[in-house]
């Protein structure tokens, strides 16, 4: 049996856009692992429950329940040593923790207010009553009011991206020659943006958006037939 990813789906099960089962799914596709992917929404806790605790990526592989995309990751490293690495030797898990970092600190808050009402209207009535309610009161505002003013914010977020930028421009993938660990944090964060919303955050001329299109093309296009979510939210009612 293969081994068994819970990927976070919108209401639509086609729609997959956690940035941490992203990074899981290019990591198993790195591995060339036979994998299953079930739907999974922030309210089914339950379906989970074996792994411990109540989010996603969640595997089971070969009965061991895992979560967490960099446990899954590192799981993955050891338990398949025969297959394409993840990271280069034993310093490079060290060096990819800080892509992981500026990833998870940096780029994923950026993102937020850019896409964060055009998730919720992409989730499951049910989940929408959840996202609402924990997402303001972590912000301490309305998803409207995080969400105000995007095209304002643009520039300076793609201003933000220089040293990535800049390294894409002396090298094809965040790792170098070839995409690894390193490409797949920072991946999942571009693909998280790209299926939730379709507010486009990259210029056509950008390093960034070349890499983006070299990753989506990855694997026969895993991430690059992926649903996307078209609507924009003046489209819908609040």
């Amino acid at each position: 049996m293969g081994i068994v990813l819970y990927d976070l789906a919108g209401a639509d099960p086609d729609l997959r856009f956690s940035p941490h089962c992203w990074r899981t799914r290019m990591a198993l596709a790195h591995k060339g692992l036979d994998v299953e992917t079930v739907p999974w929404r922030f309210t089914e806790t339950e379906a989970i429950a074996d792994s411990g605790q109540g989010k996603v990526p969640v595997i089971v592989d070969q009965g061991r329940w895992i979560h967490d995309s960099w446990e899954i990751a590192l799981h993955l490293e050891r338990t398949y040593p025969d297959r394409p690495a993840l990271f280069t030797g034993s310093t490079g898990v060290g060096e990819v923790q800080f892509v992981r970092a500026w990833t998870d600190t940096v780029l994923h808050p950026s993102l937020v207010p850019f896409i964060i009402l055009d998730i919720f209207h992409g989730l499951a009535e049910v989940d929408q009553a959840y996202f609402r309610q924990s997402r303001q009161a972590r912000f301490g505002r309305s998803l409207e009011e995080v969400a105000a003013g995007r095209e304002e914010r643009l520039p300076a977020f793609r201003a933000s991206l220089a040293p990535l930028r800049s390294l894409l421009g002396m090298q094809p993938f965040v790792a170098g020659d070839r995409p690894m660990m390193a490409d797949y944090l920072v991946f999942g964060a571009f693909q998280w943006a790209r299926t939730s919303s379709p507010f486009e955050l990259l210029a056509e001329d950008d390093a960034v958006h070349a890499w983006r299109a070299r990753m989506l093309a990855l694997f026969g296009g895993l991430a690059g037939s992926a649903a996307c979510c078209t609507a924009r939210p003046l489209d819908r009612p609040v």
